[in-house]
């Protein structure tokens, strides 16, 4: 044999081709199963019908987070009512710190009226030196 499994007895042979078999179908699964996560995290769903905003605040980004290079996603939840007007913002998912400016704007957004309350997602990608954050 040749390699690192040169003095090796066989059953250390067996357990170091055992380790990497495992290694290996933990990288394959990794690698198919990456991309679905990532739709799953940020994408949306296509069966749903989503409410067209027709008034969008952007969120504030302070100076100093972006100095600070302080980057990251925040994804929420809005309630709109039927008049399209967002009644409360539930943060899902992404950084505290960024969160409560993504909130602050969300609430201030306005939708087309529909005939009933929906619960709309909205995703934000907090950038330095981007100036379009979702």
């Amino acid at each position: 044999m040749g390699g690192l499994m040169w003095g090796c007895s066989d059953r250390s042979r067996n357990s170091i081709a055992r380790e990497r078999r495992i290694v290996r179908t933990i990288l394959t699964l990794l690698l198919f199963l990456t991309p679905v996560a990532i739709f799953h995290s940020f994408g949306e769903s296509p069966d749903k019908p989503h409410r067209k905003v027709v008034m969008k605040v952007d969120p504030e980004y302070p100076e100093f987070l972006r100095t600070g290079r302080y980057e990251g996603y925040v994804v929420v939840e809005a309630t709109v009512l039927p008049n399209g007007s967002v009644s409360n913002v539930d943060i899902k998912r992404g950084n505290p710190m960024l969160a409560q400016y993504a909130t602050k704007a969300v609430l201030k957004w306005k939708y087309a009226p529909g005939p009933n309350q929906t619960v709309e997602e909205v995703s934000f990608h907090f950038k330095p030196g981007s100036s379009n954050n979702f």
